[in-house]
């Protein structure tokens, strides 16, 4: 009886395994090879003391900067309302245009005074 036993239990194990699912395939190798990252090119730098070369900055007929810069040459200046009809901009728009894209960048000094009424009024100011 003993060994119908073992015989059977034998069996049954080679079935099962039988049964077991495949083994997972291999990962195909690779076709292509990997290539390096290209880096950036580097930019030259400047000898120690040069200093870049002063570029006027001339704006575009017809462009927003044009046009503030034509507003705020009047005798008069310009009110923050002016500004921000001609050039459909925001106020804070406006505040930063000047202080930096003419006071920074173009080197203008633009004086800024309140009117009467209490509107802020800016101009550029005379050399």
């Amino acid at each position: 009886m003993n060994s119908s036993n073992e015989t059977t239990s034998t069996t049954q194990a080679a079935a099962v395994a039988a049964q077991a699912a495949p083994a997972v395939p291999k990962k195909a190798a690779a076709t292509r090879k990997p290539t390096a990252k290209k880096a950036a090119p580097k930019a030259k730098k400047a000898a120690k003391g040069a200093k870049k070369a002063a570029k006027p900055s001339v704006p575009r007929e017809f462009s927003k900067k044009q046009i503030v810069l034509d507003l705020l040459r009047r005798k008069t200046g310009a009110t923050m309302a002016e500004i921000m009809k001609a050039t459909d901009w925001q106020a804070h728009s406006v505040r930063g245009f000047i202080s930096g894209a003419l006071g920074k960048k173009m080197g203008l000094k633009v004086e800024s005074t309140r009117s009467e009424s209490g509107e802020r009024c800016y101009r550029i100011a005379a050399k």
